[in-house]
């Protein structure tokens, strides 16, 4: 790979050069933090900056001193690991100690803090995390991670080997960091060592390994890492329930391309084959929250009638009964497998329903069905059930005296 001359600086940029930066670097002291990891690779590749990641050669206690001393809050979110959180402006900024490993096993690390930079570098996990910049934007590279970065090569610093069996995940974040920042083929190398030690994975637990999937997932087009994950025998081993590579891929470009957006959750059931056994044990397995199972196992079960030629009335029905998010998830699905191109634009226009919709409230209470004759009980609820699918069916109807009619006739029919 040729090499590129390395920048003297990030110039400037509106992350470094905001008061609230400015305030946590200035606290720290000139010379001793540097700006690290993911806001300057992000930055060399004109991505956007989420979160501003600092690496110190002062103790966790000198950091938390440092910050008070100028009004800033310090949180102790992993001290024992080096890491201090500080609050400025409203946001947080993670601070860590420069660290080496002491002792790991392949999901912790027991670490000692040292004031080496090339020692830090060093333990991290890919050349392209370990760019650091100081507070004026200064770069500085030790692993070569700069070019690396620009060529959209994902490389292990050091041997990957060793890299993987200090922390497992490191197999899935090398997949991960292909789909959102690879551009070509893998490093052979790597990719020879995350399948060595698949069977690693299995010491990881579910909530890790559930982030991972979920954010590789989010990539703009992870269909690639997701084949070769496929080809090293990984994929089955965290997601042995990835079924449907089709309707996940035009699900995928669907979302990227035409609604430039990107949900993982969606994604994840756009791949999986909708059985909700399969469901529930991936769910158990990835420990994912009750909220993201329902929202599963909704999307695949829901039997309401959906095409790309809905009347506004219908869609209006199946969003009351359905709810806004099952209806768009299940437009996505149907969506991802219609052979017809030109139906997207009827696809689009439902999403677009669903997002203006305001759900009406059923202006009827169990006290006036009580009123009109029914006992108190569960007969309260089935007569008011009956009344609400007649004002659905009717298309909410905004007519007082007809509904009251309604009630009426069925309290007159009904036998309790």
């Amino acid at each position: 790979m040729e090499m590129t001359d390395l920048p003297e600086t990030l110039g400037p940029h509106t992350w470094i050069t905001e008061p609230a930066t400015k305030a946590v670097m200035e606290a720290l002291g000139q010379g001793a933090a540097r700006f690290v990891g993911g806001c300057v690779r992000n930055t060399i590749l004109s991505e956007p900056v989420d979160d501003v990641d600092i690496a110190t050669v002062l103790t966790p206690e000198e950091v938390i001193a440092h910050l008070e001393m100028a009004g800033l809050k310090a949180v102790a979110t992993g001290i024992e690991h080096g890491t201090v959180t500080a609050i400025s402006g409203g946001k947080p900024y993670e601070i860590t100690t420069l660290r080496k490993d002491v002792k790991t096993d392949g999901r912790h690390a027991k670490v000692s803090f040292t004031a080496d930079w090339e020692e830090d570098a060093g333990r991290r996990d890919f050349t392209m995390n370990a760019l650091y910049a100081e507070r004026d934007g200064t770069l500085h590279d030790p692993v070569g991670g700069y070019d690396d970065a620009q060529a959209g090569y994902v490389r292990f610093i050091g041997e990957p080997q060793a890299r993987i069996k200090e922390d497992f995940l490191r197999i899935l974040r090398f997949f991960r960091f292909n789909a959102w920042y690879g551009m070509g083929d893998y490093d052979e190398v790597g990719l020879q060592a995350c399948a060595a030690n698949k069977d690693g994975l299995k010491k990881l637990s579910g909530e890790r390994v559930q982030k991972e999937v979920l954010k590789l997932l989010g990539a703009a087009d992870p269909m690639p890492a997701l084949r070769a994950m496929a080809a090293a025998g990984i994929l089955v081993e965290v997601l042995p329930e990835a079924a449907n590579f089709e309707r996940f891929a035009k699900l995928a470009e669907i979302e990227s391309h035409q609604l430039f957006t990107s949900d993982p959750v969606m994604r994840l059931g756009a791949l999986v084959s909708g059985q909700v056994p399969e469901i529930n044990a991936l769910a158990d397995r990835l420990k994912l929250s009750n909220d993201m199972r329902d929202r599963l196992i909704r999307m695949h079960t829901d039997e309401t009638r959906l095409v790309s030629y809905l009347s506004i009335r219908e869609v209006r029905k199946a969003l009351y009964w359905m709810g806004t998010e099952t209806f768009k998830d299940r437009v996505m699905l149907h969506w991802a497998v219609d052979p017809k191109l030109n139906n997207a634009v009827q696809w689009r226009a439902l999403l677009a329903m669903a997002d203006s919709w305001e759900r009406p409230s059923f202006p009827l209470t169990g006290e006036e069905v009580m009123a009109a004759g029914v006992p108190e009980g569960p007969h309260v609820g089935r007569i008011m059930r009956e009344v609400e699918e007649w004002w659905v069916d009717v298309d909410f109807l905004d007519d007082r005296l007809s509904l009251v009619e309604r009630l009426k006739a069925v309290v007159q029919a009904t036998v309790y």
